[in-house]
């Protein structure tokens, strides 16, 4: 009987990470179906983690709040390292940590770069806080990913870490404007005083002449970082590593895009074609 509750328990608790998969129509997700079935499942029970604390850090409640439903996350995820999770998600994360050697310290960063996001006043960050801030809630999710794949150089970690600094700095550029929306402005301090900017209110600096010096001096430093990721990859395998290189070619093109089309048109969207897409996929996923 509680052999059979447990699979039960187990079924539900995978139906649960593929709902969270499925609904967020996430372009992470694509770069990840290169993988063999165990490896994307596990890969599926991370992002579905991630997506649940994103999920808190957005959530448009008193910050006192969210900070209890992350503690509470803490707290699961102690009770998930100590064989005994309670929630759906923590359950299906049980497995794959043993297997691939997933580190408990990893899934507590990304709590800690939520918890930075949860913040009210998380706007014009110093450089040293925005790496940070990208260390924690992409870097980390790269260091669990590369395990997940099976590469076992030590590079893959500088993969995961120069990798997980370019695709949040693009998700910064990309999202420019939904993030002001909330009253969240990610672009470094350093930058905006650099280009004269003493203001810290995000619409006043969208709209301020020299907001495509800013982003394009951003753009630099992530494009830096796509380089650092590539130097890295090749000192690992080819094989083991296609799915970050789906996403790192995925996201490098959506920055070209972002250039081309400048900041001082944050209204008009930057996505990649399903063509595009396809192609990259067949490009650095399959051959």
């Amino acid at each position: 009987m509680d052999n059979r509750k447990q699979s039960d328990e187990l079924r539900e608790a995978w139906a649960h990470v593929y709902t969270v998969v499925d609904a967020s129509g996430s372009s992470f997700i694509s770069g990840m179906k290169v993988l063999p079935k165990n490896r994307r499942d596990a890969i599926f029970a991370i992002y579905s983690f991630c997506r649940e604390i994103d999920d808190i850090a957005d959530d448009p409640l008193p910050y006192s709040e969210k900070k209890s439903q992350l503690i509470a996350w803490r707290e699961e995820i102690e009770a998930l390292y100590q064989g005994k999770p309670t929630k759906p998600t923590a359950k299906a994360l049980l497995i794959p940590i043993k297997k691939y050697q997933l580190r408990k310290e990893d899934f507590v960063a990304l709590i800690d770069g939520m918890d930075m996001d949860a913040q009210d006043d998380f706007r014009a960050p110093t450089m040293e806080e925005l790496k940070l801030y990208c260390a924690r809630v992409a870097g980390a999710v790269g260091l669990l990913s590369v395990r997940v794949f099976g590469e076992k150089n030590p590079a893959r970690d500088d993969v995961a870490r120069s990798l997980g600094l370019a695709l949040q700095l693009t998700n910064i550029l990309r999202d420019i404007r939904e993030d002001a929306d909330r009253g969240r402005l990610y672009l470094p301090l350093e930058l905006l005083e650099k280009h004269g900017v003493s203001i810290e209110d995000p619409e006043l600096v969208l709209s301020h002449p020299a907001i495509d010096e800013i982003c394009n001096d951003l753009a630099d430093i992530a494009e830096k970082s796509f380089n650092d990721s590539v130097a890295a990859m090749a000192r690992c395998s080819r094989k083991t590593m296609r799915p970050a290189a789906v996403m790192m070619h995925g996201y490098s093109a959506i920055l070209k895009k972002l250039r081309a089309r400048g900041w001082s048109k944050i209204t008009e969207p930057v996505v990649l074609s399903k063509f595009q897409k396809i192609w990259i996929v067949l490009r650095y996923g399959v051959f």
